[in-house]
């Protein structure tokens, strides 16, 4: 069974993907994660991120797995660096480079014939598991996203004002919405949840409802 998750930066996606794959006792795919490590690949070999066919042979030569809750870059633990504004900033950038969309859409389908999961990102529900038995689309307005994106930073001891946070995710959902090559949108049989006003605890129970049939 593949359960996708997609939404836009902020949205709560990760984590509500996170806590429903350990409330199903199936795997979990952090598929934004996957894009990150290219990113902090480009940034360490100091490449121009719109540098399309530069960041393609970077991405072509990079190993990219999990174990467990850690992300591995050729082997390397970089579970915290890829969380770091500036990967962030770039992120969205590299995941609009078609070849690297390539690569990753392999590896992630690769995982995927591994048995059941969550998987979450932009494009699971429409381009990598189209079909998957159930699919998602997560939304929420872009202050309380912001709001959330303001607060995980504070407690890595990163402060940022809140409009500087809005004006990266709009810049970033802008990317993100009007890229040529898989677009960020909801699958057309996918079920579209607004997290604005809902904790993450009735986010993650609507969505086992719906997944066990009790709601249509």
């Amino acid at each position: 069974m593949i359960i996708t998750i997609d939404g836009p930066a902020g949205s709560g996606k990760s984590t509500v993907a996170r806590l429903l794959a350990q409330r199903l006792n199936v795997g979990f795919l952090d598929t934004g994660a996957m894009y990150r490590a290219v990113a902090l690949a480009v940034l360490n070999a100091a490449t121009d991120e719109n540098d399309r066919s530069a960041v393609a042979q970077i991405a072509r030569g990079l190993t990219i797995s999990f174990d467990k809750d850690r992300l591995l870059l050729n082997k390397q633990d970089v579970t915290s660096e890829v969380r770091t504004p500036e990967v962030t900033a770039i992120s969205s950038i590299i995941a609009s480079n078609p070849i690297v969309r390539e690569r990753l859409v392999e590896l992630q389908r690769d995982i995927g014939k591994l048995g059941s999961m969550v998987t979450e990102g932009r494009d699971q529900g429409t381009v990598v598991f189209p079909d998957a038995e159930h699919k998602f689309f997560v939304k929420a307005d872009l202050e309380a996203r912001a709001r959330r994106r303001q607060r995980e930073l504070a407690y890595k001891g990163v402060v940022q004002s809140i409009r500087v946070v809005m004006d990266q995710l709009r810049q970033r959902d802008e990317r993100d919405e009007t890229r040529e090559h898989a677009p960020m949108i909801p699958a057309k049989n996918a079920i579209v949840v607004d997290t604005s006003d809902l904790s993450i605890a009735q986010v993650v129970e609507m969505l086992i409802d719906r997944i066990q049939g009790r709601k249509p």
